[in-house]
């Protein structure tokens, strides 16, 4: 069954108020959706599995859950593994498990972090932020969104610092609401929003 409805569990407001610009150009006209911050990943892994117990007590056939949160410094497959266990003791059938069957929840991991996402689609920056210089994507340390080393968010920050942008530092969230804004989700050269991408299109098409 298509889903008619998305929720989505995430741990900070900047990821927030990026899918709140993004998810409006990539679902259905008739698909509404729900999202859900923490106060960081300890936060939402500390309530994880109750708030997924809650959710299998009345979710609709045409309802889904995705659990997105950084990868940050942790190992990628232990840290989807953990959240696969999470949800297995609730009950509820991730799309890693479901194989042929109706899935309810997905996993997704930003690697390392939301500004990854970014860097994966450097056009929507330069529209956002016009000073800052279209090239960035080829020099050999940002050629690969999900493999910048030392830090996305802090990358993401020194290249707007350095082209007259947060000049106090980066502030999250409202870079989020205007890079996602003008996010084009097929241009992506991020592996792990593809992947977030893709489980977008499954539920809802």
């Amino acid at each position: 069954m298509t889903a008619q409805h998305l929720e989505l569990l995430v741990e900070e407001p900047s990821m927030e108020a990026f899918l709140r610009e993004l998810l409006p150009r990539m679902l259905p006209a008739e698909c509404t959706f729900k999202i859900h911050p923490f106060q960081g990943k300890p936060d939402l892994l500390d309530k994880l599995q109750n708030r997924l117990r809650a959710y299998a007590k009345w979710l609709p056939d045409n309802y889904r859950i995705f659990v997105i949160v950084d990868r940050d410094n942790d190992n990628c497959e232990q840290l989807k593994q953990k959240l696969e266990n999470i949800a297995s003791r609730t009950q509820l059938l991730t799309r890693s498990q479901a194989r042929s069957r109706l899935w309810q929840l997905v996993n997704r991991i930003a690697i390392e972090e939301l500004e990854a996402w970014y860097f994966g689609d450097w056009q929507a920056v330069c529209n956002a932020y016009p000073r800052v210089s279209k090239k960035i994507p080829n020099q050999a340390r940002y050629r690969h969104p999900d493999a910048i080393r030392g830090g996305t968010w802090e990358a993401f920050e020194r290249i707007l610092k350095r082209h007259g942008y947060f000049k106090t530092g980066l502030r999250k969230v409202e870079a989020a609401r205007d890079v996602g804004i003008h996010i084009d989700s097929n241009r992506s050269r991020s592996h792990s929003f593809v992947k977030f991408r893709e489980a977008i299109i499954e539920a809802t098409a």
